[in-house]
Order: structure tokens, then C-alpha cells, then sequence
């Protein structure tokens, strides 16, 4: 049995930027207390693991500090490993809670890969969570955009989505990191997914992670397909796909592309490219 690591980043802007992330694959998977160790040794936002189960694959998702149900920039990063270890292909995926797929493609120093979301849905935000959430950042209502409301956004984890009106109020993001952990534990959130959008096609992003004990991520999958599956939910005018530049502010440039099929509640397409960091 072997413990090695692939580190690879994911949704790379070429050969630059994505989210680091760790692969662990093996034969069987490892008590849950082994992968959460294994992952804060690692220390990145998420190591993923995954062992053969049948025709597919089991996966696990640990950040430093938890265990999370879905973890879209590990996702890729797997699909990445697996197209480098068994060849180009569709991976089925079995999470804890739902059953997804990846598909990985080599493509020169580059692993294209996509992954089909777990089924998305949106609900309104107690107004209590989103004064609170607000608060933490130093934001008013003011700041917001009315054209895209503050919601709960799912798509296999939980996300509060805050659109901001200004590209410069998401470049301002500040917070406290025990004060979101404690925030995003009570409310059972992944991230807080902090949007602007530059037009109907193209946002920007950030997406604090104290949840996990991650100050920021410069790529989260689950909460490009959290935030897909509510533009759909909401009737905005994305037609059939964003795209996602995320990092900038953090120097680590990600890109993220998120179709969106017109069937309400239907998974979300994200896709990207992986680079390897190293063995």
C-alpha cells in the first residue's frame, strides 16, 4: 500500500495559479482519523482520497481541520491523477453523500478535467445569518447587488452568496479568520462565496474558507457549481455558462468555467486544468 501524495493545482490559468490540492489513492481507504491527519500534515485547503470501489471510485475530502462532503477543486485534481495513472476517461465518483462523475484529459504539461456537481437547489437567507455574514466582512446592504439577492446557495455543500456592486469591494475583503470559523460552523456553511460580476457571463470571486481553517481558497469548484445552479435558479441571464476568475487578489490567478443546463435542480459542469506542483 503506498500514502504518497500528488500535489497538483487546480484550475490553473495555464501553467500558472489553481488550488492546491493533495491526491491520496490506494487500494483501501484509511481510518477517517489517518486521512484528517495525513490532510493537516499536507496542509492544504483539501486533500482528497480515493480508493477502487467496483467500477468507480470511493473519495473522501478532508480540509487541515474537518472532513467536507464535496470538494469540487480536489475533484479535479483527482480526475487529473487518474487520467495520468489509468489514461484519459470518465471516473465515477462515490462521495458520502451523492454520486458524481470526472473526466480527465491530458493535454501537454496540462490536465484538462470536469466534473458533473451533485444536484443543486437555493433557498432565501435568514436575515439574522446575513446581518452576521454582512458584519464579518464590514459590508452593508449598500454594498450588494439587488440583481443577484443574497441566498444559500447547495451544490453538494452548503455556500452563502454575496454579490457585491463593486470589483473594488471584493478586492477589500477583509475578515477575522476564528470569527468566520465560528460563523461558518454554527451555519453549517463550506465557504462564503464573495461574487461580482463583470457582465452575465464572467464573474469575479472569493471564497473565504475559516470552516476549514483556510483564510481564502483561490478556487472552489463546489461553490462555482453552487453558484451556477442558483444564477439558473434565479433566471439570470447566463446563457448556458459562466466563467470564473478567482485568486487575483490573492496572486494565485484560478479560472473556473461552470455550464448550466436548463433543468432546475440539475448538477453543474465545472471544468478547469491541473497542473502538478509535485510528487
Amino acid at each position: 500500500m503506498t500514502t504518497k501524495i500528488l500535489k497538483l493545482a487546480a484550475f490553473s490559468d495555464g501553467v500558472h495559479g489553481g488550488n492546491p490540492a493533495g491526491v491520496w489513492i490506494d487500494q483501501v481507504l484509511s481510518e477517517a482519523a489517518a486521512m484528517q491527519a495525513i490532510a493537516a500534515e499536507v496542509g492544504f485547503s483539501e486533500t482528497v482520497f480515493a480508493a477502487p470501489d467496483g467500477d468507480g471510485w470511493r473519495v473522501r475530502y478532508f480540509s487541515p481541520e474537518s472532513e467536507v462532503p464535496f470538494c469540487g477543486h480536489a475533484t479535479i485534481a483527482l480526475g487529473a491523477a487518474l487520467a495520468l495513472a489509468h489514461g484519459d476517461g470518465l471516473f465515477h465518483l462515490a462521495l458520502n453523500n451523492a454520486r458524481i462523475t470526472v473526466a480527465g484529459r491530458r493535454q501537454g504539461e496540462l490536465v484538462a478535467a470536469a466534473l458533473q456537481s451533485p444536484p443543486t437547489y437555493s433557498e432565501t437567507i435568514d436575515p439574522s445569518l446575513l446581518q452576521k455574514t454582512l458584519a464579518l466582512f464590514g459590508y452593508t446592504q449598500d454594498d450588494l447587488n439587488p440583481e443577484i439577492p443574497p441566498a444559500l446557495a447547495h451544490g453538494g455543500a452548503k455556500h452563502v452568496v454575496l454579490a457585491l456592486n463593486g470589483r473594488d469591494k471584493l478586492r477589500a475583503m477583509r475578515y477575522e479568520l476564528d470569527q468566520g470559523r465560528r460563523l461558518m460552523n454554527d451555519a453549517g456553511l463550506a465557504t462564503i462565496a464573495l461574487v461580482f460580476a463583470e457582465n452575465p457571463q464572467l464573474f469575479h470571486a472569493r471564497n473565504p474558507f475559516a470552516s476549514g481553517g483556510v483564510y481564502e481558497d483561490p478556487a472552489t469548484g463546489a461553490a462555482a457549481a453552487a453558484l451556477a445552479g442558483y444564477l439558473r435558479d434565479l433566471g439570470w441571464p447566463h446563457g448556458g455558462a459562466i466563467d470564473i476568475v478567482q485568486g487575483e487578489d490573492m496572486g494565485c490567478r484560478s479560472r473556473l468555467r461552470a455550464e448550466i443546463s436548463p433543468i432546475a435542480g440539475s448538477s453543474i459542469r465545472v471544468s478547469g486544468t491541473a497542473r502538478i506542483m509535485e510528487a
